[in-house]
């Protein structure tokens, strides 16, 4: 079914290559009810591209254009984030550092970093358990989104993204802008300098990363993936957790598939099933 009023001609055939490709390359899953989804948000790479056509679009990325690809999974991702987002989970995890100080330095693992707000969180948490802005923790935050990964580096938000977040936590974590940056605030160069931000696909073989890890945050991802896709990202997370590390998942997620891997052990926290095949 064709849409004739749409700037650029998209059939059905098109939306199912868009499907595969997306799937193959990011293990994202996309359904008939993403369709006006994906058509308005690659219209922008025809625009971009200066392609008049959706099959002319689908022949540049089959043409291994490395560049596109990119633009193409950043515009097909999902990146809705906020400060102390499922606030339940920081509490837990800084009970769960504080009971195994003896693993330091602290290893986190943020597997969907977005645009840096969970890193940053995990951050402050860190800080305010140690009680200094340089505890023994490094975070690793990563995304397959190169876009968003810039801007958690950069750590600089809009200040409506501070406002649900106590003044004396702005005013301990947050630098104010000035001149035309003043509606923004930056993001304490000591928290910025706990975390390594990279980019990792979670379907590709080899992840680049130092375990083991105490705590892997991978949350509100998983809902892009089928369970199959879901199994083969789990199973890789055990070896890469200490016996006793945690795994932290979205408030929409559940692992009843995966109990060969992970036991729940609270409001979508899940420690490792078998402790013998953690690090």
């Amino acid at each position: 079914m064709v849409n004739n009023d749409r700037e650029f001609h998209f059939t059905d055939r098109d939306f199912e290559s868009v499907c595969k490709l997306i799937y193959s390359h990011a293990g994202i899953a996309l359904n008939a009810s993403k369709k006006d989804m994906v058509y308005s948000r690659l219209a922008r790479r025809l625009r971009a591209t200066g392609l008049k056509t959706f099959r002319d679009y689908l022949l540049l990325l089959e043409s291994h254009n490395h560049a596109e690809w990119q633009a193409f999974t950043n515009a097909l991702t999902t990146n809705l984030t906020s400060f102390f987002r499922e606030s339940h989970h920081f509490p837990i995890l800084a009970e769960h550092v504080r009971k195994h100080k003896g693993n330091l330095p602290i290893n986190l693992w943020c597997a969907a970093a977005s645009t840096g707000e969970e890193a940053y969180s995990i951050a402050m948490t860190m800080v305010d358990l140690f009680n200094s802005y340089t505890p023994p923790v490094h975070i690793v935050a990563t995304d397959l989104d190169t876009h968003v990964l810039a801007k958690a580096e950069a750590g600089i938000y809009p200040l409506e993204r501070l406002e649900k977040l106590p003044a004396d936590t702005v005013k301990r974590f947050f630098l104010k802008g000035a001149g035309k940056s003043e509606d923004h605030a930056e993001i304490r160069p000591e928290l910025r300098d706990m975390i390594t931000f990279r980019q990792i696909n979670l379907l590709h073989d080899h992840w680049p990363l130092r375990p083991p890890f105490d705590a892997i945050f991978c949350r509100n991802v998983m809902i892009y993936f089928d369970k199959p896709t879901q199994l083969r990202i789990l199973q890789k997370f055990v070896p890469l957790l200490r016996p006793d590390g945690l795994l932290f998942a979205g408030h929409s997620e559940s692992f009843h598939h995966a109990t060969a891997y992970f036991k729940l052990i609270g409001n979508t926290v899940y420690e490792v099933a078998d402790k013998s095949r953690a690090q």
